[in-house]
C-alpha cells in the first residue's frame, strides 16, 4: 500500500484531481492561469471555488503561480500510485470533503494536545514573556494577531493594521517578524509602541499554541494557514480571517461560511484592509455569541477526535495495522 501525506487539509486533497479537469473544461490554461471567472462547484456540501481561490492561485506573481501549479500536477501524478492519504484534519471537521476523496485518513489535529507544547515547529525564536503578559489580563480580553512566517505587508497596510489595533483600545499581542514589511517602518513602529505600551505587546515571534490555549485570548487575527486554523479551532478561539494565497482562501470559506467560527476582514477596492475594517470586524467577532458558541463546540470536537474512541485515533490505529500487515 502506498501512503501519501498531503501538506493541506482534506478539502485541499479533494482538489488534487482538479487541474486536468479544469484544463479540459477550459477554466484554466496549461500553466494554471484562470481563463474564466467562473465559480467552480465541488459538492453541494462544500463551498465553491472562485478562480482566484484555487490552491495554486497567486495573481500577484504569475511565476510563483506557475511553480505552485507544477507542484499540484506532480501531486496529481503521484496520487495515481497511492491508495491512501494521511491528512492533518479530522472527520467531523470536514466530513463532506472526506466523503468525496477516496482513501483519505484524517489523523489530526496533530497539535491539539497541550502535552506536546514543547515539540513546537517554530521557525523563529519564541518570545518567552508572552505567557506572563497574558496572565496580567482578564479572560477573553486579548486580541492575538499573527500572520505566519511568510506574509509580507506594504508599509501602508502595516500602518492601517496598527492604527486599527490602537483605536480599538483593547489589549493585543501582535507578532511582527523582522521581515514582515517590504520597506522599513522603524520610525512609525517606534512611536506606535510608545503609544500602545499600556495595552499592547509586540513580539517578533510567539509560542502560538501556548498563546491560543491561554484563557485571556479573545480572538485570533490570522492569515488562515492550516496549522494556525487548526490551533485556533482546537482551543475554541474565534478567528478573524485575512488570507493571502494557497489554501488560505479556502480555509477562510470554511471558517466563515461552513463552520461559522469567525469573520473575514475584507479589502477595499484596491484590496487593502483599512483601520475601520479592522476595528469593525474585531468588535463584531468579539460581540458574536453565535461564533463563540460554535467555537466551543468545535473545541470539543477536536478533543474527542484524538481521544479514546475518537475518529482520528481510530484512523491512526487503522494505519498502524495497515503498516504492520
Amino acid at each position: 500500500m502506498a501512503l501519501k501525506c498531503p501538506p493541506m487539509p482534506s478539502y485541499g486533497t479533494c482538489a488534487v484531481p482538479l487541474p486536468p479537469k479544469l484544463i479540459e473544461s477550459g477554466v484554466i490554461g496549461n500553466e494554471g492561469i484562470a481563463l474564466k471567472s467562473d465559480v467552480i462547484p465541488i459538492s453541494k456540501d462544500l463551498p465553491s471555488y472562485k478562480s482566484d481561490d484555487l490552491t495554486w492561485s497567486f495573481p500577484e506573481d504569475l511565476t510563483v503561480q506557475k511553480v505552485f501549479f507544477k507542484w499540484m500536477l506532480a501531486i496529481v501524478h503521484n496520487s495515481t500510485h497511492s491508495t491512501s492519504y494521511l491528512c492533518n484534519s479530522f472527520h467531523e471537521l470536514e466530513a463532506s470533503a472526506c466523503g468525496i476523496t477516496p482513501g483519505v485518513l484524517p489523523v489530526g489535529p496533530l497539535l491539539a494536545s497541550t502535552q506536546l507544547l514543547h515539540h513546537r515547529g517554530s521557525l523563529w525564536n519564541e518570545d518567552s514573556t508572552c505567557s506572563n503578559w497574558l496572565d496580567q489580563h482578564p479572560p477573553q480580553s486579548v486580541i492575538y494577531v499573527a500572520f505566519g512566517s511568510t506574509t509580507i505587508f506594504s508599509p501602508g497596510q502595516f500602518y492601517e493594521l496598527a492604527h486599527g489595533l490602537e483605536q480599538i483600545g483593547q489589549p493585543f499581542l501582535w507578532v511582527v517578524r523582522p521581515d514582515m514589511t517590504d520597506a522599513p517602518v522603524n520610525k512609525f513602529h517606534g512611536t506606535f509602541l510608545q503609544r500602545v505600551k499600556n495595552h499592547g505587546k509586540v513580539v517578533q515571534w510567539a509560542p502560538q499554541e501556548e498563546v491560543l490555549a491561554h484563557p485571556s485570548v479573545a480572538c485570533f487575527f490570522t492569515h488562515c494557514g492550516w496549522n494556525s486554523t487548526l490551533e485556533g479551532l482546537s482551543n475554541g478561539v474565534p478567528l478573524l480571517c485575512r488570507p493571502y494565497f494557497a489554501d488560505q482562501r479556502l480555509n477562510r470559506s470554511f471558517i466563515c461560511d461552513v463552520w461559522r467560527v469567525g469573520l473575514g476582514v475584507d479589502g477595499d477596492e484596491n484590496g487593502a484592509i483599512t483601520r475601520h475594517e479592522v476595528r469593525t470586524k474585531i468588535l463584531a467577532v468579539l460581540g458574536s455569541d453565535e461564533i463563540k458558541t460554535n467555537c466551543q463546540r468545535m473545541k470539543e470536537k477536536t478533543r474527542k477526535s484524538v481521544s479514546e474512541g475518537g475518529s482520528s485515533l481510530k484512523n491512526l490505529e487503522s494505519l498502524i495495522e495497515l503498516v504492520k500487515a
